[in-house]
């Protein structure tokens, strides 16, 4: 039986989320305010309070702006959100000057030590794939391996002591293992408790043997989990053969970028093979495809990949912050399923919807 004379104090406002908005290049332009857009949505049907954007200078129109791509300001900026959305960038197209350094986005996934890319995969409903039923999450360590704009703290990884030579080194330590590894465990305790590490051990003993080693060490803390592993190139093969059979398969950099876009046309288009770049504080939603020159302005991307990235980012917020979140990226979801399984889609999946209308559609899916 309640006191009748107690009072009932007002609850606290929800807090607001700042994201950062980068909109870049190519389709960029297109398919990174739809992304706002259907955030917005979601946000409000969830019963939160509006995000507050920022939006800062990004690819070509930064260079033409600031004088750079990526201006530190931006980098400053990021630094202040809980959480940004960055659009696709094309620096092949940059003016020479720009091109020889670390591309804008590895800056950014460097500055900020967003170490864990987490990669889905999955058929949608109604999608033509060449694995139907594939369900899987492919875990890439971020910082380190054999590409040159993450795995050294000053200078590059690639250089020629000759003009007719060229090296490339390799890092891969203990540190970075463990903590990919935790955050592959972690996130397959959540699904079907299966991981798979993906190597090439018999080749490259020493870096992706003590990858295969520290892997197997921290799934030994996760009893629940069943641990597996493969060679990359037999991984490639049963990818193409079965699937469907994966969960979560855990790798480090070079093997995790190359399988995660076999594994988002396998199960339809990379135009919905979303990712987030993420550390213990930051997060980052990127589409995994790129910025598409050939089809920008036509108002024919798809927008999915960012779509299903955002609600990655969402998701990912709502672990330390309102369940509302959480809220607004499964009305995200359902909401593509809704529509892709409904027959609409984008030229890329065989069918005639815009941008536009496929981004109206999926706010009206998340309205109703």
């Amino acid at each position: 039986m309640t006191d009748a004379t107690a009072t009932t104090e007002p609850s606290a406002p929800l807090a607001h989320h700042r994201l950062g908005l980068l909109v870049g290049d190519g389709i960029g332009r297109e398919i990174v305010p739809a992304t706002r857009r259907v955030v917005d949505a979601a946000v409000a049907v969830a019963g939160g309070p509006d995000i507050e954007w920022v939006t800062l200078p990004f690819g070509a129109e930064a260079i033409v702006t600031d004088g750079a791509p990526l201006p530190e300001r931006t980098l400053d900026a990021l630094g202040d959100l809980d959480g940004w959305i960055l659009g696709p960038h094309d620096n092949a197209s940059y003016p020479d000057r720009y091109r020889g350094g670390t591309a804008p986005g590895g800056a950014i996934r460097k500055r900020f030590d967003l170490y864990a890319n987490i990669r889905p995969a999955r058929t949608l409903p109604g999608v033509r794939a060449t694995c139907p039923g594939m369900d899987l999450v492919i875990v890439r360590e971020n910082t380190e391996g054999l590409y040159a704009d993450r795995n050294m703290a000053v200078g590059s990884g690639e250089f020629m002591p000759t003009p007719d030579v060229a090296l490339a080194v390799g890092v891969i330590t203990r540190a970075a293992c463990e903590r990919i590894a935790h955050t592959a465990f972690d996130l397959a305790a959540r699904r079907r408790k299966h991981v798979t590490v993906v190597h090439k051990a018999n080749v490259l003993t020493l870096t992706t043997g003590l990858f295969r080693d520290v892997c197997r060490e921290v799934g030994a803390m996760y009893p629940s989990v069943t641990i597996d592993e493969l060679h990359v190139d037999a991984a490639a093969a049963l990818l193409v053969r079965d699937g469907a059979r994966f969960d979560v398969l855990v790798t480090e950099n070079l093997f995790g970028d190359i399988l995660s876009d076999l594994t988002g046309e396998l199960a339809g288009s990379l135009g919905t093979a979303p990712s987030i770049n993420a550390s213990a504080r930051k997060a980052m939603a990127q589409a995994a495809h790129g910025a598409a020159p050939d089809i920008a302005g036509r108002d024919v991307a798809n927008p999915t990949a960012l779509f299903l990235s955002a609600a990655m980012l969402l998701e990912r917020l709502a672990v330390s912050g309102p369940s509302y979140l959480a809220d607004a990226a499964r009305a995200v979801e359902s909401a593509v399923d809704r529509c892709v399984g409904g027959g609409l889609a984008t030229a890329d999946l065989g069918g005639t919807a815009s941008t536009t209308a496929f981004t109206d559609a999926v706010i009206e899916a998340i309205a109703s």
